[in-house]
């Protein structure tokens, strides 16, 4: 078995860091919020499993994933094509299918709990499925759909949500540490007023329509009898259909963000960066609607190498302090060509059975422990033999 040298360890010590320089965040969440109870609002319901099925499709699993449903439209007697919601008048694809899991249905979607999910303060026997377990390397997505009107949202047509509630909530979660960047998108009317009054850092907010302005239906099917999505999220998810392919897309929310066509959506969709540090056409949308698997590493890089140095004397290499600092500082490209070509040499050297440079001492004891071991099992199988004969 061949041997590591000194630089290829000095490449796998740079290897967190380097991981680490790529992004910023360790994992992806999403909040997808339909508000709307009744039949005639079926389009809300299809928004919000839209949204969700595109996340899915990216690879953010459902154990990251809280979808919040006020109606069930696919088991109403109304639906013509029951246990089903289509978001296009071909019914090309069933949203609700087998491959769905709902965490607040029906009358669990209120204002209360929303808030409550966001800020962690849920009662103590709340399962996780129910609960954003997201920190201070989560990247949070929370897309919201319903009847809204100036810094408000509707919650079942029986009670509202401000622009304030919301505001203040993502201030609790910054300082409590549960986010490292936000994306809100919200799809209803005067839809832009509701991000209106935030202030925490670090939140990227975009929505359907101004202040004043309707947010509209795209089209009906006539066999299920009412709207089956509304434009602003239509037109987002052909731009995701067609060009975010997988969660190794390169398009960026600026990309994205340029498609908007006022004149198809039938409203102005607004975008608000003020508070985001980053420049839009640097952040992938796979940023925040994408699957990440980064590992974060904890400590101090110091004790990073005194530990990696204390692994490669386990596995029987024979280094001196000096050497290991050499390889983690690039010492060997400092050194001479006849200095390299002796290190060259020594590391030939080490080429060959796991064990170099053995100490034959350690080896004895070690030998001797061996057979102590065997000895000890068999003392120890004599004695419980005994005991069955007795």
């Amino acid at each position: 078995m061949k041997l590591p040298t000194l630089g290829s360890l000095a490449l796998l010590s740079l290897l967190p860091s380097a991981c680490l320089a790529q992004s910023q965040h360790t994992s992806n969440w999403a909040v997808l919020v339909s508000t709307s109870r009744f039949w005639f609002n079926y389009r809300h319901l299809a928004n919000v499993l839209s949204m969700y099925r595109t996340v899915k499709r990216l690879g953010i699993p459902d154990s990251q994933i809280i979808l919040m449903l006020s109606d069930d439209v696919a088991c109403n007697p109304r639906n013509t094509f029951p246990g089903t919601v289509y978001n296009n008048a071909d019914r090309a694809i069933d949203l609700y299918g087998d491959n769905i899991e709902v965490d607040y249905r029906g009358y669990e979607v209120t204002v209360e709990n929303f808030i409550r999910l966001l800020t962690d303060r849920v009662p103590p026997d709340t399962p996780r499925s129910k609960r954003l377990l997201t920190d201070d390397r989560s990247n949070i997505f929370i897309y919201m759909t319903g009847h809204g009107g100036n810094e408000f949202l509707k919650f079942q047509d029986a009670e509202e949500i401000s622009a304030f509630d919301i505001a203040d909530a993502f201030q609790q979660m910054f300082e409590k540490k549960r986010y490292n960047e936000m994306l809100f998108m919200i799809d209803t009317c005067q839809a832009n007023t509701m991000y209106s009054k935030f202030y925490s850092p670090n939140i990227l907010a975009t929505g359907s329509s101004e202040l004043d302005q309707s947010s509209y239906s795209h089209h009906a099917d006539n066999d299920v009898g009412v709207a089956v999505i509304d434009r602003y999220t239509y037109f987002n998810l052909e731009y995701l259909e067609t060009h975010v392919k997988n969660a190794s897309s390169k398009h960026t929310l600026a990309d994205l963000f340029s498609s908007y066509d006022p004149v198809k959506i039938a409203s102005t969709p607004g975008i608000r960066t003020d508070l985001f540090r980053r420049d839009l056409s640097e952040v992938l949308i796979t940023d925040f609607l994408g699957n990440v698997q980064n590992v974060e590493v904890d400590g101090d890089g110091m004790i990073l190498d005194e530990d990696l140095l204390a692994l490669a004397r386990a596995a029987g290499y024979n280094i001196t302090e000096q050497e290991w600092k050499d390889a983690m500082t690039g010492g060997y490209h400092e050194k001479t060509q006849e200095e390299r070509d002796t290190v060259v040499g020594e590391q030939r050297t080490w080429e060959g059975p796991a064990r170099v440079h053995k100490d034959r001492e350690s080896d004895f004891w070690r030998n001797v422990m061996s057979a102590g071991a065997v000895g000890v099992c068999f003392v120890g199988y004599w004695v419980f033999s005994m005991v069955d004969k007795v």
